[in-house]
């Protein structure tokens, strides 16, 4: 069968996703299973791969699955004991008093914190944390989950203290010849080379982040605002480039001179400390009379409207201070830093033996996995959850409460992502059958490789990005394509590293629309069935951080031969353009 044929046929699972899910507008629950039967069919019928090894895809896929479910429950357990203790309450206090200003507390709450929570966790758990903190303070539940999607971009390449990078990048081109030889003659033993990819990294991420925290105020105007108008979000484009360069100037420069472990985290810890001041101190905020808020609640779509609710929940004796209602998110934050440093115990303590359960050799497969439960974020949202019970002097009832409406959250959730992860694991190891075909992902690669040839910068960012929206993770599409776009950059005579460079903020960028990750920030808030929806908001965010990327690095892959003025830095040149005449034409207006 003919490359271009093969690379067709491993696209129909993702073309089902697209096309019931986002197309038709069907709930996960439905779709996945559809788009599972597919993955399944082609493995077996065109694939040929033997029975017994779909199967335990399967089964590693349903186990995936349920992890994931635990995390989700863990995220919904800790929303409800914070809103059942009154701190939620508190905290929209808080926020109002720096500012009622929608837009502001969005770029806080996603761009900043989000960042923070990405850079010393990842795998999702921003949704986890900054997504049911928005419910929680008032955002309608899509927004606050397109919100959440929107962010996971620029931090993710560094998220978890560098994972897709350190362990993405470094097991994909991990024993390769070529690859070693190529680093020996940078004269760069393999973990520098992985943070000379890692540098080149970040200075593509810094220069797309620029225009995130904008692009995120204006979606949330357009899609969420009274008048539908995007221009609402323009208006505090000074704030939202301030905000930008807050995160991505520090993140960029810890990425240049520490490496790829904390980019994320102090690019957002050191922008939220930043931002915070500026905002107390009324730096560039916008005025009493142009403060956005959204509509009344009885105006909302029903469809913005998960099954959580803001409760006004009284606390007995005097009401809660901000640092009592902050404590339980300060401890998340510490515990996720303590535990994910490998300088400190707590990492190889939660992950050693006693503490690992192993899934191995599935039907005789080969396949398998690790279950750290204790290590998963999960752990820590139950724990904490605990500890808020004593900290914020709860009473039984209402904690059983929280403990009981999560449990009845979570049912929803979890229909869908027994078919979506277990879809995700038959593509991804769909190798080894009769017919002698690659897995899906790389046979569908390098279809489009034989298309684009010398243009293939410009295709390497989607790539990456169809990786990750597939396998919900940017670690797991850099170890499934970082050699194979290697291989491609050596043999259109192009800097390979660069091309890997686009590989990992491709990678990064597929996390706007992963589906599973997309199920499972809607499960947090309980906005069961309306993945699709979000996907179609998040979908124009992917577009523009794929060919941003691409195009800066199609352009300085070509700056050696066709100097400045290359088609690479053209485009670049006129999304910037694009976007600065529109800030001039619209940032300012009055009307709106």
């Amino acid at each position: 069968m003919s490359t271009g044929l093969l690379a067709v046929l491993s696209l129909l699972p993702i073309i089902s996703v697209a096309v019931f899910l986002v197309i038709l507008r069907w709930p996960a629950s439905r779709a996945m299973p559809i788009s599972y039967l597919v993955a399944l069919g082609l493995a077996l019928l065109v694939w040929q791969v033997p029975f017994v090894k779909v199967m335990a895809a399967s089964l590693n896929g349903l186990v995936d699955a349920i992890e994931l479910i635990y995390i989700i429950f863990g995220a919904i357990l800790l929303l409800n004991t914070l809103q059942e203790s009154g701190a939620i309450q508190t905290i929209r206090r808080g926020f109002s008093d720096i500012t009622p200003d929608r837009r502001i507390q969005v770029i806080i709450i996603a761009w900043l914190f989000g960042s923070f929570i990405e850079g010393s966790a990842g795998f999702g758990t921003p949704a986890a944390v900054v997504v049911p903190l928005m419910v929680g303070l008032g955002f309608p539940a899509m927004a606050a989950v397109v919100a959440g999607m929107i962010i996971q971009s620029t931090p993710v390449s560094f998220g978890a203290l560098g994972t897709p990078m350190l362990t993405g990048i470094y097991t994909g081109l991990s024993g390769d010849a070529e690859v070693l030889a190529y680093s020996q003659s940078l004269g760069l033993d393999w973990l520098d080379f992985i943070a000379f990819i890692a540098a080149k990294v970040a200075i593509l991420h810094a220069a797309a982040g620029t225009f995130i925290p904008l692009i995120l105020v204006s979606s949330m105007t357009y899609f969420f605002g009274k008048n539908n108008s995007f221009v609402e979000g323009l208006k505090i484009w000074k704030f939202a480039l301030f905000s930008a360069f807050a995160m991505t100037v520090p993140y960029l420069l810890v990425a240049q001179y520490l490496g790829p472990e904390f980019p994320s985290l102090f690019g957002g810890l050191i922008g939220l400390a930043v931002v915070i001041y500026a905002a107390k101190a009324g730096f560039l905020m916008p005025k009493e009379d142009d403060i956005w808020r959204f509509d009344d609640k009885e105006n909302w779509n029903p469809h913005w409207i998960g099954q959580f609710e803001i409760k006004e929940t009284e606390v007995r004796d005097k009401p809660m201070s901000m640092a009592r209602a902050w404590l339980p998110y300060i401890i998340v934050a510490a515990l996720l830093v303590l535990t994910r440093l490998p300088q400190l115990p707590f990492s190889s303590m939660l992950r050693g033996e006693f503490s690992t359960f192993t899934i191995s050799n599935i039907f005789g497969t080969g396949l398998g996995q690790a279950v750290q439960p204790f290590y998963t974020p999960a752990a820590l949202f139950v724990t904490v959850s605990i500890i808020t019970y004593f900290i914020h002097g709860m009473d039984v009832k209402s904690y059983a409460r929280a403990w009981k409406t999560s449990a009845k959250t979570i049912l929803s959730a979890g229909a869908a992502l027994v078919f979506t992860v277990p879809m995700v694991q038959v593509f991804l190891n769909s190798d080894g059958g009769a017919a002698g075909y690659e897995q899906m992902p790389i046979v569908l690669a390098e279809g489009v490789a034989a298309l684009a040839g010398t243009a293939w910068p410009f295709y390497s960012t989607f790539i990456g990005g169809l990786g990750a929206f597939v396998a919900g993770s940017n670690t797991v599409s850099n170890m499934m394509f970082s050699l194979f776009q290697f291989g491609v950059g050596e043999r259109i005579a192009a800097d390979p590293t660069w091309i890997v460079a686009l590989q990992a903020v491709g990678g990064a960028a597929g996390n706007v629309i992963c589906v599973h990750n997309v199920v499972a920030a809607s499960a947090v808030v309980g906005l069961v069935g309306r993945e699709g929806e979000v996907i179609r908001k998040t979908l124009l965010v992917f577009i523009y951080y794929a060919l941003f990327t691409g195009s800066i690095g199609y352009g300085i892959i070509s700056f050696g031969t066709a100097g400045l003025l290359n088609t690479g830095f053209i485009i670049a040149a006129t999304i910037v353009l694009a976007a600065c005449a529109i800030i001039i034409k619209y940032g300012s207006a009055k009307n709106v």
